[in-house]
């Protein structure tokens, strides 16, 4: 009598698990294995002998390519001012509201001024109390200067009221200055703003004494119309840079907001700096920005281009060149419709064309998609990019 018993739930999964994977192998084998033409579409093995791999061409032509540097900028204001009080004494007003724009002479913030009146009062009577003797003593010396001529005073006391009158008048010459800085501390307690830009957050309130030797001020104003970018170049590309700006010195930069991005701002070079940092081999160059939109931010970080003109040459899209452990190369298609593979020297490129300095020729068609599924040698069906 046979035994009946059905195998353990193990053995079953495992055959389950076979007969699964030889199906998924059956399929694979189905879909990629070459197939003749008239039948089902198959994709077919990479690099079987006689199938064609469908690529998208470009022709290399003569073109221009726009030469240009490309770093990582930092934004930075043109003038950056701490605002602080010049006099002592307790802040009576503030006249404006965190991150507002003000223009070159708004009025910012008041500091008590009833001190710096009574200093300009004193001052100013004193000047007063003087010019009246002043006066006093020019009369005197006229009376003198008479009774001179008659012979009526001795010399010594028309030298005496000489020099009482060019005393005197050095008196009221201090008398000037005396109210002259009464009245300029006078005016420290109005505190204005020293260039248009954009106000920080304060840093004290009103009813707070301040004073001149406060660090931290009332508040950080910045100018941010115009703006600058500082940007680093390897020291390797100055002698492109220098032939660059004997021919425009005001050269074109672009920021974008990343790589390959859409340009935010176009400036011109300001300035570039006149050493090279040995700890990085870098020079520091800065380019100026009208900002009108105020995109821009001091500290912000920013992709930078600099334009140095046009290179002209043999032309072709940067995605075409491939690189590899031997270096860089492209597909060639050949008359018979075979790729070969032909490696090339490339020069400048703009992110999407690049100049290709030696390899191949005017005219030659070069594979532009598609480069993943070829090998040296392969034939190859040109279809549209869209394809």
């Amino acid at each position: 009598m046979k035994n009946s018993t059905p195998p353990p739930v193990s053995v079953r999964r495992r055959m389950w698990v076979w007969a699964t994977l030889c199906v998924f192998i059956g399929l694979a084998v189905w879909l990629l294995w070459p197939r003749a033409p008239g039948q089902p579409p198959g994709r077919g093995f990479r690099g079987m002998p006689g199938q064609s791999t469908p690529v998208a061409v470009v022709t290399a032509a003569s073109g221009q390519v726009d030469r240009s540097l490309r770093a990582l900028g930092t934004v930075t204001s043109p003038a950056t001012v701490v605002i602080r009080s010049r006099v002592d004494g307790p802040l009576q007003a503030l006249h404006f509201v965190d991150g507002q724009a003000v223009r070159a002479g708004d009025l910012l913030a008041e500091i008590d001024p009833r001190p710096f009146q009574i200093q300009l009062e004193q001052a100013t009577g004193q000047q007063r109390q003087h010019a009246a003797q002043l006066a006093n003593a020019r009369q005197d010396l006229a009376r003198y200067e008479t009774l001179f001529k008659q012979d009526s005073v001795a010399r010594q006391q028309l030298d005496t009221a000489r020099a009482q009158v060019r005393e005197l008048e050095g008196q009221a010459q201090i008398d000037q200055a005396a109210v002259d800085n009464a009245r300029l501390q006078l005016g420290y307690t109005r505190i204005e703003a020293p260039l248009d830009g954009h106000l920080g957050m304060r840093k004290i309130d009103v009813g707070n004494m301040v004073h001149a030797s406060d660090t931290e001020g009332l508040v950080v104003l910045t100018q941010n119309q115009p703006i600058d970018v500082v940007f680093s170049v390897p020291q390797t590309a100055l002698p492109l840079l220098s032939q660059a700006r004997q021919v425009a010195p005001a050269l074109q930069t672009q920021l974008l907001a990343q790589a390959g991005g859409a340009v935010l701002e176009t400036g011109s070079l300001l300035a570039v700096d006149n050493q090279i940092d040995v700890a990085t081999g870098t020079v520091q160059l800065k380019s100026r920005f009208d900002n009108p939109d105020e995109r821009l931010f001091p500290n912000q970080f920013v992709q930078v281009r600099l334009r140095l003109g046009l290179e002209s040459g043999l032309v072709l899209p940067l995605r075409a060149v491939q690189r590899g452990a031997s270096g860089e190369y492209v597909y060639r298609v050949d008359a018979d419709k075979k790729a070969q593979r032909v490696a090339v020297v490339t020069g400048v490129d703009d992110g999407h064309q690049v100049v290709i300095e030696s390899g191949l020729q005017a005219g030659d068609v070069v594979v532009l998609e598609g480069t993943d599924r070829l090998r040296d040698g392969g034939l190859v069906e040109i279809v549209e990019p869209a394809a």
